[in-house]
């Protein structure tokens, strides 16, 4: 393999990981805090994919400028969603939970195929086939942005929790429960808030993935799946093993479809958890328990 090709398929990778560990980060943020493993995850990513696929087709909005109505909308539904319906299910056992929100996965996935069908679509944006160009390398001006939007949208997410109040409110709510309630915090209240932080996270990832993979109402059980990969490989309830969790899949996943075929990227990215669970049960970043 020419040594240009393999770099360009690798940065590539590393792009489309990025958008991969925006996704991811919604689930990691969830889980960390109100410890409930959302199971419709890679389901809301292709709402959100629909969504800047109907502004598009509607206003000729692009994407990047989507995101920002897209995310408030899903933080909305996030917040509702833990509110009314997870929050009664916060102390029940661990099965009735999973239940509950694979019954949300089922229901989203079938009102999607009732409301666009079975087809694929996508956004035909002006630049998808334009590029970089950076010494040998040949970048995606779409893959770009997106990693590029994905990574300041990340950075935003840290400093909330790291630097307000209401940030270091929800980490104590995630590292004590009882002490967050003796001190007066309003837990349920703040759970809510992080589900919605993590639902605005994966819709503002599906209309970046939306500019990068065309839209199927199917295609959520797999993106599920693949951001337990990555929060696993990185580290449950850890961001930042979000993020790279995210850019060893997707270069994984890209050089796999190179030396192989593309549909050895799946076995190669099991293959990468395997490793991981192997020699460092908690992930990449994550914390002993």
């Amino acid at each position: 393999m020419p040594p240009e090709l393999v770099a360009n398929v690798a940065v590539a990778g590393l792009l489309t990981g990025l958008v991969y560990g925006l996704m991811a980060l919604g689930l990691s943020v969830i889980f960390g805090v109100v410890r409930v493993v959302n199971f419709a995850h890679g389901e809301m990513m292709t709402v959100a994919m629909y969504a800047a696929v109907v502004l598009f087709a509607a206003f000729r909005m692009d994407p990047f400028v989507a995101l920002f109505p897209v995310a408030a909308a899903f933080f909305v539904f996030g917040y509702v969603l833990q509110a009314g319906l997870i929050n009664p299910f916060i102390n029940r056992p661990e099965h009735s939970q999973f239940m509950l929100v694979v019954a949300v996965a089922i229901i989203i996935v079938n009102l999607l195929l009732m409301g666009f069908g079975p087809d694929a679509r996508n956004v035909p944006v002006e630049y998808a086939l334009d590029s970089f160009a950076v010494g040998p390398l040949l970048l995606d001006k779409v893959r770009v942005y997106a990693a590029s939007a994905a990574v300041l949208i990340a950075c935003g997410l840290f400093m909330f929790f790291k630097s307000t109040s209401t940030g270091r409110a929800i980490r104590a709510c995630a590292d004590n429960y009882l002490g967050a309630k003796v001190v007066g915090l309003d837990v349920k209240k703040y759970y809510a808030l992080t589900f919605g932080l993590g639902s605005a996270c994966v819709g503002a990832a599906g209309c970046l993935m939306v500019l990068l993979v065309d839209v199927t109402p199917v295609l959520g059980p797999g993106y599920t799946l693949l951001a337990f990969i990555i929060v696993i490989v990185g580290g449950l309830g850890s961001m930042a093993g979000a993020l790279l969790g995210g850019v060893l899949i997707g270069v994984s996943e890209a050089l796999a479809g190179l030396y192989f075929s593309p549909s050895a990227k799946s076995m190669f990215s099991f293959a990468l958890l395997i490793v991981v669970l192997l020699f460092r049960p908690q992930g990449l970043l994550g914390k002993r328990p």
